[in-house]
Protein backbone atom coordinates (compact mmCIF):
# COMPACT_ATOMS: atom_id res chain seq x y z
CA UNK A 1 0.00 0.00 0.00
CA UNK A 2 2.83 2.52 1.03
CA UNK A 3 4.31 1.78 -2.04
CA UNK A 4 1.43 2.80 -4.34
CA UNK A 5 1.17 5.73 -2.75
CA UNK A 6 4.49 6.60 -2.91
CA UNK A 7 4.28 6.18 -6.56
CA UNK A 8 0.93 8.21 -6.68
CA UNK A 9 2.12 11.30 -4.90
CA UNK A 10 4.96 11.23 -7.80
CA UNK A 11 2.79 11.51 -10.32
CA UNK A 12 0.51 14.63 -8.66
CA UNK A 13 3.72 16.55 -7.94
CA UNK A 14 4.88 16.00 -11.59
CA UNK A 15 1.09 16.92 -12.74
CA UNK A 16 1.13 20.56 -10.10
CA UNK A 17 4.55 20.92 -11.63
CA UNK A 18 3.67 21.23 -14.79
CA UNK A 19 1.01 22.77 -14.48
CA UNK A 20 2.31 25.80 -12.67
CA UNK A 21 4.57 26.00 -15.48
CA UNK A 22 1.97 26.38 -17.92
CA UNK A 23 0.50 28.99 -15.41
CA UNK A 24 2.72 31.15 -15.53
CA UNK A 25 2.79 33.62 -17.94
CA UNK A 26 6.51 34.14 -17.92
CA UNK A 27 8.68 31.03 -19.96
CA UNK A 28 11.32 29.45 -17.88
CA UNK A 29 14.78 29.82 -18.14
CA UNK A 30 16.50 27.95 -21.08
CA UNK A 31 19.93 28.68 -22.03
CA UNK A 32 21.92 31.61 -20.68
CA UNK A 33 20.54 33.68 -17.82
CA UNK A 34 18.71 36.93 -18.91
CA UNK A 35 17.48 35.39 -22.68
CA UNK A 36 13.99 34.86 -22.92
CA UNK A 37 13.17 33.22 -26.56
CA UNK A 38 9.70 32.94 -28.48
CA UNK A 39 8.36 32.75 -32.10
CA UNK A 40 8.02 34.59 -34.67
CA UNK A 41 4.38 35.89 -35.40
CA UNK A 42 2.74 35.41 -31.72
CA UNK A 43 2.50 37.15 -28.91
CA UNK A 44 5.28 37.64 -26.44
CA UNK A 45 5.29 38.43 -22.79
CA UNK A 46 9.03 39.73 -21.28
CA UNK A 47 8.98 39.12 -17.03
CA UNK A 48 11.89 42.04 -15.52
CA UNK A 49 14.18 39.58 -13.68
CA UNK A 50 14.85 41.56 -10.70
CA UNK A 51 11.83 42.58 -9.02
CA UNK A 52 8.88 40.61 -7.55
CA UNK A 53 6.33 39.63 -9.40
CA UNK A 54 3.29 42.22 -9.80
CA UNK A 55 5.57 44.99 -8.69
CA UNK A 56 5.20 47.83 -11.18
CA UNK A 57 7.93 49.01 -13.52
CA UNK A 58 8.57 50.78 -16.51
CA UNK A 59 9.87 49.36 -19.98
CA UNK A 60 12.47 50.81 -22.52
CA UNK A 61 14.61 49.64 -25.06
CA UNK A 62 18.21 49.38 -24.96
CA UNK A 63 19.16 52.61 -25.96
CA UNK A 64 16.35 54.17 -26.27
CA UNK A 65 14.66 56.83 -23.81
CA UNK A 66 11.64 56.15 -24.69
CA UNK A 67 9.11 54.36 -22.91
CA UNK A 68 7.81 51.54 -24.43
CA UNK A 69 5.42 50.76 -21.30
CA UNK A 70 4.91 52.74 -18.11
CA UNK A 71 4.59 51.63 -14.12
CA UNK A 72 0.84 52.23 -14.77
CA UNK A 73 -0.23 50.18 -17.05
CA UNK A 74 -1.51 47.24 -14.61
CA UNK A 75 0.83 44.57 -16.37
CA UNK A 76 3.15 45.06 -13.25
CA UNK A 77 6.70 43.57 -13.59
CA UNK A 78 5.37 41.78 -17.41
CA UNK A 79 5.27 43.50 -21.19
CA UNK A 80 3.49 42.03 -23.41
CA UNK A 81 4.61 42.13 -27.49
CA UNK A 82 1.85 41.65 -29.80
CA UNK A 83 2.92 39.73 -33.01
CA UNK A 84 6.60 39.60 -32.55
CA UNK A 85 8.79 39.73 -35.24
CA UNK A 86 12.50 40.20 -35.89
CA UNK A 87 12.18 43.94 -35.49
CA UNK A 88 11.29 43.40 -31.90
CA UNK A 89 14.26 41.04 -31.00
CA UNK A 90 17.04 43.07 -28.81
CA UNK A 91 17.45 43.90 -24.81
CA UNK A 92 14.70 45.33 -22.99
CA UNK A 93 15.58 47.31 -19.51
CA UNK A 94 12.81 47.14 -16.76
CA UNK A 95 13.23 49.99 -14.04
CA UNK A 96 11.25 50.45 -11.00
CA UNK A 97 9.06 53.41 -9.47
CA UNK A 98 12.04 55.03 -8.05
CA UNK A 99 13.76 54.74 -11.18
CA UNK A 100 16.24 52.41 -10.34
CA UNK A 101 17.13 49.50 -12.33
CA UNK A 102 15.36 46.63 -12.25
CA UNK A 103 16.94 43.70 -14.73
CA UNK A 104 17.47 43.59 -18.62
CA UNK A 105 16.22 41.10 -20.99
CA UNK A 106 17.39 39.62 -24.31
CA UNK A 107 14.22 38.59 -26.93
CA UNK A 108 15.29 35.92 -29.38
CA UNK A 109 12.82 35.12 -31.53
CA UNK A 110 12.97 31.50 -33.92
CA UNK A 111 10.48 28.69 -34.31
CA UNK A 112 9.77 25.21 -33.15
CA UNK A 113 11.41 21.93 -33.46
CA UNK A 114 10.58 20.25 -36.53
CA UNK A 115 11.69 16.28 -37.01
CA UNK A 116 15.38 15.93 -37.87
CA UNK A 117 16.04 14.18 -40.99
CA UNK A 118 18.39 10.87 -39.52
CA UNK A 119 20.44 8.50 -41.55
CA UNK A 120 22.65 5.75 -40.23
CA UNK A 121 25.52 3.86 -41.57
CA UNK A 122 27.90 0.53 -40.46
CA UNK A 123 31.03 0.64 -41.58
CA UNK A 124 31.79 -2.60 -40.59
CA UNK A 125 29.36 -5.71 -38.83
CA UNK A 126 29.88 -4.88 -35.59
CA UNK A 127 29.51 -1.08 -34.98
CA UNK A 128 27.07 1.52 -37.07
CA UNK A 129 26.80 5.44 -36.47
CA UNK A 130 23.76 7.91 -36.99
CA UNK A 131 23.64 11.32 -38.25
CA UNK A 132 21.03 13.94 -38.38
CA UNK A 133 20.72 17.44 -39.83
CA UNK A 134 17.27 19.79 -38.86
CA UNK A 135 15.10 19.24 -41.43
CA UNK A 136 14.02 23.57 -40.61
CA UNK A 137 16.36 26.14 -38.96
CA UNK A 138 14.72 26.97 -35.88
CA UNK A 139 16.72 30.18 -35.28
CA UNK A 140 17.16 28.95 -31.51
CA UNK A 141 19.71 27.28 -29.40
CA UNK A 142 19.00 23.49 -30.18
CA UNK A 143 19.70 20.42 -28.32
CA UNK A 144 19.98 16.82 -29.18
CA UNK A 145 18.58 13.34 -27.40
CA UNK A 146 19.24 10.52 -28.81
CA UNK A 147 18.44 6.58 -28.10
CA UNK A 148 18.45 3.23 -29.36
CA UNK A 149 16.23 -0.21 -28.57
CA UNK A 150 16.77 -3.69 -30.06
CA UNK A 151 13.35 -4.69 -31.73
CA UNK A 152 11.44 -7.38 -31.37
CA UNK A 153 12.67 -10.26 -34.07
CA UNK A 154 9.12 -12.39 -35.63
CA UNK A 155 10.15 -15.71 -35.72
CA UNK A 156 9.74 -18.23 -38.74
CA UNK A 157 6.01 -19.32 -38.00
CA UNK A 158 5.34 -15.28 -37.23
CA UNK A 159 5.85 -15.56 -33.44
CA UNK A 160 7.78 -12.86 -31.24
CA UNK A 161 11.05 -15.20 -30.32
CA UNK A 162 12.79 -12.63 -28.44
CA UNK A 163 11.48 -9.60 -26.16
CA UNK A 164 12.55 -6.39 -26.48
CA UNK A 165 15.51 -4.46 -25.32
CA UNK A 166 16.48 -1.07 -24.04
CA UNK A 167 16.28 1.55 -24.65
CA UNK A 168 19.92 2.80 -24.08
CA UNK A 169 21.40 6.09 -24.96
CA UNK A 170 23.03 6.30 -28.13
CA UNK A 171 26.33 8.16 -27.28
CA UNK A 172 27.03 11.84 -29.04
CA UNK A 173 30.78 11.63 -30.55
CA UNK A 174 31.98 14.40 -29.62
CA UNK A 175 29.55 15.11 -27.06
CA UNK A 176 27.37 17.76 -28.98
CA UNK A 177 28.06 16.58 -32.36
CA UNK A 178 25.11 15.84 -34.88
CA UNK A 179 26.05 11.80 -34.30
CA UNK A 180 26.19 9.08 -32.29
CA UNK A 181 27.63 5.69 -32.21
CA UNK A 182 26.43 2.26 -31.27
CA UNK A 183 28.71 -0.57 -30.53
CA UNK A 184 28.77 -4.19 -30.17
CA UNK A 185 25.90 -4.45 -32.38
CA UNK A 186 24.22 -8.06 -33.60
CA UNK A 187 24.64 -7.96 -37.41
CA UNK A 188 21.05 -10.03 -37.57
CA UNK A 189 19.39 -7.63 -35.71
CA UNK A 190 16.83 -4.70 -36.34
CA UNK A 191 17.35 -1.37 -33.97
CA UNK A 192 15.06 1.30 -33.73
CA UNK A 193 17.11 4.97 -33.39
CA UNK A 194 15.20 8.00 -31.28
CA UNK A 195 16.23 11.32 -32.09
CA UNK A 196 14.74 13.80 -30.43
CA UNK A 197 15.32 17.69 -31.47
CA UNK A 198 14.47 19.98 -28.29
CA UNK A 199 14.70 23.88 -28.40
CA UNK A 200 13.36 26.40 -26.32
CA UNK A 201 10.02 26.06 -28.07
CA UNK A 202 9.65 22.63 -27.82
CA UNK A 203 10.45 19.12 -29.18
CA UNK A 204 9.97 17.03 -32.19
CA UNK A 205 11.14 13.06 -32.20
CA UNK A 206 11.92 11.05 -35.51
CA UNK A 207 12.17 7.37 -35.31
CA UNK A 208 14.39 5.01 -37.62
CA UNK A 209 14.07 1.15 -37.30
CA UNK A 210 17.29 0.31 -38.66
CA UNK A 211 19.30 -3.55 -39.71
CA UNK A 212 23.41 -3.95 -40.27
CA UNK A 213 22.35 -6.04 -43.29
CA UNK A 214 20.96 -2.57 -44.87
CA UNK A 215 22.80 0.30 -44.06
CA UNK A 216 26.56 -1.75 -44.45
CA UNK A 217 28.81 0.43 -45.85
CA UNK A 218 32.77 -0.51 -45.77
CA UNK A 219 34.71 2.69 -45.89
CA UNK A 220 37.23 2.63 -49.26
CA UNK A 221 40.37 0.99 -49.81
CA UNK A 222 43.19 1.89 -48.46
CA UNK A 223 46.76 2.09 -49.88
CA UNK A 224 46.07 1.95 -53.49
CA UNK A 225 49.38 2.04 -55.73
CA UNK A 226 49.43 1.65 -59.27
CA UNK A 227 53.08 0.16 -60.89
CA UNK A 228 54.31 -0.35 -64.25
CA UNK A 229 55.01 -3.59 -65.73
CA UNK A 230 58.77 -3.68 -66.72
CA UNK A 231 58.41 -4.85 -70.92
CA UNK A 232 54.61 -4.71 -70.96
CA UNK A 233 53.75 -0.94 -72.42
CA UNK A 234 50.17 -1.48 -72.21
CA UNK A 235 50.17 -2.82 -68.73
CA UNK A 236 49.41 -1.72 -65.15
CA UNK A 237 49.89 -3.22 -61.63
CA UNK A 238 47.67 -1.88 -59.35
CA UNK A 239 47.32 -3.38 -55.48
CA UNK A 240 45.27 -1.95 -52.28
CA UNK A 241 44.82 -3.31 -48.56
CA UNK A 242 41.32 -3.75 -46.73
CA UNK A 243 40.08 -0.79 -44.89
CA UNK A 244 41.10 0.27 -41.54
CA UNK A 245 37.98 -0.04 -39.92
CA UNK A 246 37.05 -3.44 -41.52
CA UNK A 247 37.95 -6.09 -38.78
CA UNK A 248 39.14 -8.59 -41.62
CA UNK A 249 37.83 -11.95 -40.42
CA UNK A 250 36.88 -15.46 -42.57
CA UNK A 251 33.67 -15.34 -42.16
CA UNK A 252 32.98 -11.26 -43.42
CA UNK A 253 35.66 -10.65 -46.25
CA UNK A 254 35.27 -7.87 -48.99
CA UNK A 255 35.05 -7.55 -52.70
CA UNK A 256 36.06 -5.01 -54.99
CA UNK A 257 35.64 -3.73 -57.54
CA UNK A 258 38.37 -1.44 -59.96
CA UNK A 259 38.12 1.38 -62.41
CA UNK A 260 40.70 3.42 -64.66
CA UNK A 261 40.94 5.19 -67.41
CA UNK A 262 43.60 7.31 -69.15
CA UNK A 263 44.16 10.59 -68.81
CA UNK A 264 42.55 12.35 -72.24
CA UNK A 265 39.06 10.37 -71.46
CA UNK A 266 36.23 10.57 -69.58
CA UNK A 267 35.20 7.00 -69.88
CA UNK A 268 35.79 4.70 -66.80
CA UNK A 269 36.32 1.05 -67.56
CA UNK A 270 35.75 -1.16 -64.99
CA UNK A 271 36.79 -4.92 -63.39
CA UNK A 272 36.29 -6.92 -60.43
CA UNK A 273 39.33 -8.31 -59.21
CA UNK A 274 39.42 -11.68 -57.03
CA UNK A 275 41.69 -10.50 -54.46
CA UNK A 276 44.05 -7.57 -53.44
CA UNK A 277 45.77 -7.07 -56.71
CA UNK A 278 44.79 -6.99 -60.44
CA UNK A 279 46.68 -6.27 -63.66
CA UNK A 280 45.30 -4.36 -66.34
CA UNK A 281 45.90 -5.61 -69.55
CA UNK A 282 44.82 -3.10 -72.22
CA UNK A 283 46.29 0.66 -70.60
CA UNK A 284 47.20 3.09 -73.39
CA UNK A 285 50.91 3.13 -74.04
CA UNK A 286 52.53 6.11 -72.68
CA UNK A 287 49.75 7.65 -71.30
CA UNK A 288 48.55 8.64 -67.87
CA UNK A 289 46.02 6.65 -65.95
CA UNK A 290 43.77 7.08 -63.24
CA UNK A 291 42.65 4.23 -60.96
CA UNK A 292 40.26 3.58 -58.39
CA UNK A 293 38.77 0.91 -56.10
CA UNK A 294 35.95 0.49 -53.90
CA UNK A 295 34.91 -2.67 -51.84
CA UNK A 296 31.47 -4.65 -50.84
CA UNK A 297 30.45 -7.44 -48.95
CA UNK A 298 31.33 -10.52 -50.27
CA UNK A 299 28.01 -11.30 -49.78
CA UNK A 300 26.65 -8.29 -51.39
CA UNK A 301 25.07 -7.14 -48.01
CA UNK A 302 24.66 -3.25 -48.07
CA UNK A 303 25.90 -1.39 -51.02
CA UNK A 304 29.24 -0.36 -52.18
CA UNK A 305 31.82 1.94 -50.57
CA UNK A 306 32.86 5.54 -51.64
CA UNK A 307 35.43 4.96 -54.19
CA UNK A 308 39.08 5.42 -52.97
CA UNK A 309 41.38 8.52 -53.76
CA UNK A 310 42.78 8.08 -57.55
CA UNK A 311 46.01 6.90 -57.83
CA UNK A 312 48.19 7.48 -60.89
CA UNK A 313 50.26 5.40 -62.95
CA UNK A 314 52.08 5.22 -66.46
CA UNK A 315 53.00 2.14 -68.46
CA UNK A 316 56.43 1.15 -68.72
CA UNK A 317 58.47 2.39 -72.02
CA UNK A 318 61.83 1.73 -71.19
CA UNK A 319 63.55 -1.60 -72.13
CA UNK A 320 62.92 -5.05 -70.77
CA UNK A 321 62.48 -8.72 -70.90
CA UNK A 322 60.56 -10.16 -74.20
CA UNK A 323 57.27 -10.51 -73.13
CA UNK A 324 56.51 -13.38 -75.44
CA UNK A 325 57.95 -17.10 -75.52
CA UNK A 326 60.77 -18.57 -77.76
CA UNK A 327 58.08 -20.34 -79.86
CA UNK A 328 55.98 -17.65 -81.00
CA UNK A 329 59.29 -15.35 -81.57
CA UNK A 330 60.45 -18.42 -84.01
CA UNK A 331 56.93 -18.78 -85.52
CA UNK A 332 56.72 -15.11 -86.34
CA UNK A 333 59.05 -15.70 -89.66
CA UNK A 334 56.60 -18.29 -91.10
CA UNK A 335 53.82 -15.25 -90.82
CA UNK A 336 53.50 -12.44 -93.22
CA UNK A 337 55.83 -9.77 -92.45
CA UNK A 338 54.97 -6.08 -90.47
CA UNK A 339 55.94 -4.85 -87.82
CA UNK A 340 55.89 -6.35 -84.46
CA UNK A 341 53.44 -5.45 -82.01
CA UNK A 342 54.88 -2.36 -79.66
CA UNK A 343 54.77 -4.78 -76.72
CA UNK A 344 57.64 -6.69 -78.14
CA UNK A 345 60.55 -4.70 -77.76
CA UNK A 346 63.21 -5.77 -80.15
CA UNK A 347 66.61 -6.08 -78.12
CA UNK A 348 65.06 -4.59 -75.29
CA UNK A 349 63.78 -1.42 -76.96
CA UNK A 350 60.67 -1.38 -79.38
CA UNK A 351 61.64 -0.36 -82.98
CA UNK A 352 60.66 3.03 -83.93
CA UNK A 353 61.60 4.81 -87.45
CA UNK A 354 63.77 7.39 -87.75
CA UNK A 355 62.57 10.74 -87.83
CA UNK A 356 62.35 13.17 -91.01
CA UNK A 357 63.84 16.24 -91.43
CA UNK A 358 61.14 19.10 -91.50
CA UNK A 359 61.06 20.55 -94.69
CA UNK A 360 61.45 24.75 -94.69
CA UNK A 361 58.14 25.38 -96.59
CA UNK A 362 56.10 23.09 -94.53
CA UNK A 363 53.53 23.92 -92.50
CA UNK A 364 54.64 23.34 -88.54
CA UNK A 365 52.68 20.03 -87.50
CA UNK A 366 49.56 20.57 -85.10
CA UNK A 367 50.22 20.80 -81.15
CA UNK A 368 48.35 17.87 -79.99
CA UNK A 369 45.40 18.67 -77.98
CA UNK A 370 44.15 18.20 -74.28
CA UNK A 371 40.54 17.93 -74.69
CA UNK A 372 39.09 14.14 -74.14
CA UNK A 373 39.34 11.99 -77.42
CA UNK A 374 35.84 10.92 -78.49
CA UNK A 375 36.96 8.33 -80.58
CA UNK A 376 36.60 4.59 -78.71
CA UNK A 377 39.62 3.16 -77.03
CA UNK A 378 41.55 -0.01 -79.05
CA UNK A 379 41.58 -2.73 -75.83
CA UNK A 380 43.17 -5.09 -78.38
CA UNK A 381 45.97 -6.91 -76.72
CA UNK A 382 48.72 -7.56 -79.01
CA UNK A 383 49.93 -9.84 -77.35
CA UNK A 384 46.82 -11.61 -77.51
CA UNK A 385 46.79 -11.07 -81.10
CA UNK A 386 50.13 -12.68 -81.64
CA UNK A 387 48.91 -15.82 -79.47
CA UNK A 388 45.76 -16.36 -81.65
CA UNK A 389 48.05 -16.01 -84.93
CA UNK A 390 50.78 -18.58 -83.51
CA UNK A 391 48.27 -21.00 -81.84
CA UNK A 392 46.16 -20.78 -85.59
CA UNK A 393 49.77 -21.68 -86.98
CA UNK A 394 50.86 -24.68 -85.11
CA UNK A 395 47.09 -26.18 -84.81
CA UNK A 396 47.45 -26.12 -88.94
CA UNK A 397 51.13 -27.27 -89.45
CA UNK A 398 49.76 -30.14 -86.64
CA UNK A 399 46.61 -30.66 -88.95
CA UNK A 400 48.56 -30.36 -92.57
CA UNK A 401 51.04 -32.95 -90.50
CA UNK A 402 48.65 -35.58 -89.78
CA UNK A 403 46.90 -35.40 -92.31
CA UNK A 404 49.63 -36.45 -94.96
CA UNK A 405 50.46 -39.24 -92.35
CA UNK A 406 46.99 -40.61 -92.75
CA UNK A 407 47.63 -40.78 -96.85
CA UNK A 408 50.65 -42.47 -96.73
CA UNK A 409 49.37 -44.87 -94.80
CA UNK A 410 46.36 -45.67 -96.32
CA UNK A 411 47.92 -45.53 -100.01
CA UNK A 412 50.88 -48.12 -98.38
CA UNK A 413 48.20 -50.61 -97.11
CA UNK A 414 45.76 -50.49 -99.77
CA UNK A 415 44.61 -54.15 -101.16
CA UNK A 416 45.30 -54.78 -104.37
CA UNK A 417 41.85 -56.29 -106.73
CA UNK A 418 41.81 -60.13 -107.87
CA UNK A 419 43.17 -59.55 -111.55
CA UNK A 420 45.90 -57.36 -110.48
CA UNK A 421 49.34 -58.43 -111.52
CA UNK A 422 51.04 -59.66 -108.39
CA UNK A 423 53.87 -56.91 -106.98
CA UNK A 424 57.33 -58.76 -106.43
CA UNK A 425 58.09 -59.06 -102.61
CA UNK A 426 61.81 -58.81 -101.61
CA UNK A 427 62.53 -62.21 -102.25
CA UNK A 428 61.37 -62.31 -106.09
CA UNK A 429 65.27 -61.78 -107.63
CA UNK A 430 66.30 -64.98 -105.85
CA UNK A 431 66.24 -68.45 -107.73
CA UNK A 432 65.22 -72.01 -106.41
CA UNK A 433 67.98 -74.12 -105.29
CA UNK A 434 66.10 -76.48 -107.41
CA UNK A 435 66.22 -75.03 -110.51
CA UNK A 436 69.88 -74.20 -110.30
CA UNK A 437 71.34 -76.31 -113.29
CA UNK A 438 73.93 -79.11 -112.30
CA UNK A 439 71.70 -79.59 -108.87
CA UNK A 440 71.52 -83.22 -107.50
CA UNK A 441 67.94 -84.23 -106.71
CA UNK A 442 67.04 -84.86 -103.29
Amino acid sequence: MSSSCTGLSRVLVAVATALVSAASSCPQAWGPPGVQYGQSGRSMTLCCPGVTAGAPVSWSRDGETRLLQGPDSGLGHELVLALADSTDEGTYICRTLDGALGGMVTLQLGYPPARPIVSCRAADYENFSCTWSPSQVSGLPTRYLTSYRKKTVPGADGQRVSPSTGPWPCPQDPPGATRCVVHGAEFWSQYRINVTEVNPLGASTRLLDVSLQSILRPDPPQGLRVESVPGYPRRLRASWMYPASWPRQPHFLLKFRLQYRPVQHPAWSMVEPAGLEEVITDAVAGLPHAVRVSARDFLDAGTWSAWSPEAWGTPSTGPGLCPYPAWIILLRSCLPSGPLPKEIPAGGKPYTQPKEKPQMDSPAPPRPSLLPDPRPLDHRDPLEQMAVLASLGIFSCLGLAAGALALGLWLRLKPDGKDGHQKPGFLAPMIPVDKLPGAPNL
